[in-house]
């Protein structure tokens, strides 16, 4: 499986959106230079509450583009870095990815998935009734996220857009993605 970057983004601030910028440096263990969830321990505000020793598995977060057709079909405008997303992604089904799929970016960069991101009620106030767009429901009536995964910071590298993404998978039995 190969994919592209399709953009690259960062924040420093607990914003909902980021910033949209040429490249982004990643960092080992740590996630995305000069980004809000950059660090080895959790830096979501939710989660630093409940307790924020836990490691960060949360440190860069991946949306495939091909949810924003999806939602555009819903009447939903979304572009790239809109979800706060570090790296948008074409031609890799994210979602269906097992826990523990290696990512290779660019020349250098690797990143580990760790599961799903957990779309909260932001959302809608970035666009009234994202939330629903982004969530389904499965064949056994299960929960389906839709709005990107998680992933940790193996090896350290410099990413941008139009940088080829490979897919590496883990040796079976796969486990399938959780929310983190």
């Amino acid at each position: 499986m190969l994919g592209k970057v399709v953009a690259v983004a960062k924040d420093a601030g607990h914003n909902f959106s980021k910033q949209i910028v040429p490249e982004i440096a990643i960092i080992a263990g740590l996630g995305v230079e000069d980004d809000a969830h950059n660090g080895k321990t959790v830096k979501h505000r939710s989660r630093v509450k409940v307790d924020p020793t836990q490691a960060n598995l949360r440190q860069v977060h991946l949306i495939h583009s091909e949810l924003f057709d999806e939602v555009a079909e819903k009447g939903f405008t979304i572009m790239p870095a809109d979800l706060g997303e570090n790296i948008t992604t074409r031609g890799i089904d994210l979602l269906g990815l097992p826990r523990g799929t290696i990512l290779k970016i660019g020349k250098e960069a690797q990143l580990e998935v760790t599961g799903l991101r957990n779309p909260c009620a932001q959302i809608d106030r970035f666009q009234k009734g994202l939330l629903a767009a982004v969530l389904d429901k499965g064949a056994n009536g299960e929960l389906i996220r839709k709005s990107g995964i998680m992933a940790i910071v193996l090896q350290g590298g410099t990413v941008r857009p139009g940088n080829n993404i490979e897919v590496e998978l883990p040796n079976p039995p796969f486990l399938p993605l959780e929310r983190v």
